[in-house]
């Protein structure tokens, strides 16, 4: 009977039902995987801030201990900067090609090594030696796990993500100082690289337990199991335990061809015009930032008369402010790609519509003609001349420290921590979202431009303040940070159609 029916069903021209077609998942991790996901490469984000914060405390002790002047330990500060600056350009390739978990092992064995070398450090150049190599080993995290993030999430989930990401790697900057200063005052200053030694050893071990191989040219959505036994554990469990509904035995997603290490990707990313305006634009803001920060110590304890303890102390208001900042920036980022996609969809659906002033759906695709600028950037004139003002603010209530109550400028850290975190979320989220198959080399050309610009300007503000005054300096940087706006407006107005731009130069050569 089946048999007839079956044979009526083909004779009056129609088919047989097929069995349905599972789409695959973008990404195989749910919501509970990526959130451990994510909670890993935060804590190793860490790293470079503690290694940074953690060792300010100490800097009298160490040029006292060590008798050499206050000028050469300072000297460690700017070495650290600038491998900060220049370390992710090696190791964000490699991560984005090689793989995450290798490159992070990789990572986290030099900063190991240069921790354990620190805590037995008997003279400066053994000092300023591992101090490099301690910044080469732990810059990179935060470029790496911005990759990693990339790998796990769309653009649609990607800022919310990204701000529990920033504010993780922000917690050094409040809680730093405290520990540096607790650790030296009681145990000495090379018990700060025991206590780092001892740290990232556990987390180590942790990470190869818990982080799988996230990078989509070895792994695709996570459904695919690697060759190679570094990047296939502990990816396996993950695919067994997933809530995700997804067929194993379907064929995933396919991984692209395999690319090569490219060491100067990021330096071509950093002079590219895709990502040039808008990477010049956040240096300055985050060297501005960071200017304040060096100058706070010096400031509070002459203005106001702190002792080192209520100096550290002060640092808390910048910390809390750049964690709550960033985490709340994630939500909006979220919500105004949200926004901004039902209105390009809706458009798009409209007939004869035209998506872009230029665009030509039939040479670019969907992803391209997305008004990607608008979803991401919008907020973050809003940001930047909220922190232009509360800098103007923390420099002239200083210049006139006995008429004002220390709690003002206090507040005004507060400020500025949550704007430049904010507009920095934006960014990275930003550069992700641009280079996705290259976000760990993106994030790493950021990287690259603010730590160094930042090494330039934390070595001018005393200078400048002394020649100029607090208020004044400070007015200065504002008007800088004013005029790099233009960045912005640039990125705002052609980035859409350089891409546009690109991608039909690339299919003319295909």
């Amino acid at each position: 009977m089946a048999a007839r029916e079956h044979s009526q069903e083909i004779q009056a021209g129609t088919p047989p039902a097929s069995p349905p077609v599972l789409e695959e998942p973008y990404s195989i991790f749910d919501k509970r995987q990526k959130a451990l996901i994510v909670t890993i490469v935060s804590t190793a984000a860490t790293f470079s801030g503690f290694a940074s914060n953690i060792y300010f405390p100490a800097l009298p002790t160490i040029a006292r201990d060590l008798d050499i002047s206050i000028e050469l330990v300072n000297l460690t500060v700017t070495s650290y900067l600038l491998f900060q600056g220049l370390a992710p350009s090696l190791w964000g390739p490699i991560s984005d090609v090689k793989g995450r978990r290798i490159a992070y092992c990789c990572t986290f064995l030099v900063f190991l090594g240069a921790c354990a070398g620190l805590a037995q450090t008997k003279n400066y150049a053994t000092l300023l030696v591992l101090r490099c190599l301690q910044s080469t080993g732990s810059a990179s995290t935060i470029a790496i796990g911005s990759g990693v993030i990339g790998d796990i999430t769309t653009r649609a989930d990607r800022g919310g993500f990204m701000g529990i990401f920033q504010a993780g790697l922000l917690v050094p900057v409040a809680v730093g100082p405290i520990i540096g200063g607790a650790i030296a005052g009681s145990l000495g200053w090379r018990a700060i690289f025991l206590f780092l030694t001892i740290y990232s050893g556990a987390f180590l071990l942790a990470l190869i337990l818990l982080l799988p191989e996230t990078l989509r040219s070895i792994v695709a959505n996570g459904g695919r199991t690697p060759s190679s036994p570094i990047a296939r554990y502990p990816l396996s469990c993950y695919q067994n335990t997933t809530k995700i509904e997804w067929d194993p035995r379907a064929t995933p997603p396919q991984p692209t061809a395999s690319k090569r290490v490219d060491i100067l990707g990021p330096f071509r990313i950093l002079a590219s015009k895709h990502a040039t305006p808008i990477i010049v634009f956040l240096a300055v803001y985050y060297a501005v930032w960071q200017m304040s920060i060096t100058a706070m110590s010096s400031l509070f304890e002459e203005r106001y008369g702190l002792g080192e303890t209520q100096i550290g102390l002060t640092f808390i208001a910048n910390g809390v402010g750049s964690m709550i900042g960033t985490l709340v920036t994630g939500k909006a980022l979220d919500m105004d790609y949200r926004r901004v996609k039902a209105k390009h969809e809706a458009r798009s659906a409209q007939p004869d519509a035209e998506v872009g002033s230029d665009a030509n759906p039939s040479v670019t695709s969907p992803e391209v003609q997305f008004p990607l600028e608008k979803a991401r950037l919008r907020l973050v004139p809003v940001f930047s001349l909220i922190q232009c003002l509360s800098i103007v603010l923390f420099g002239w209530t200083i210049q006139y420290s006995d008429h004002v109550h220390i709690a003002v400028p206090i507040i005004s850290t507060f400020i500025t921590g949550w704007t430049a975190v904010s507009t920095q979320s934006v960014v990275m989220t930003y550069l992700v979202d641009v280079f996705s198959d290259r976000s760990a080399a993106a994030s790493a050309s950021l990287n690259l431009a603010r730590c160094l610009l930042a090494a330039a300007g934390t070595s001018l503000v005393m200078p400048l303040i002394n020649s100029t005054g607090v208020g004044l300096a400070f007015t200065i940087s504002a008007i800088v940070q004013v005029i790099a706006l233009l960045g912005v407006a640039v990125q705002w107005k052609f980035a859409g159609a350089w891409r546009r731009e690109t991608e039909m130069q690339k299919k003319r050569g295909e």
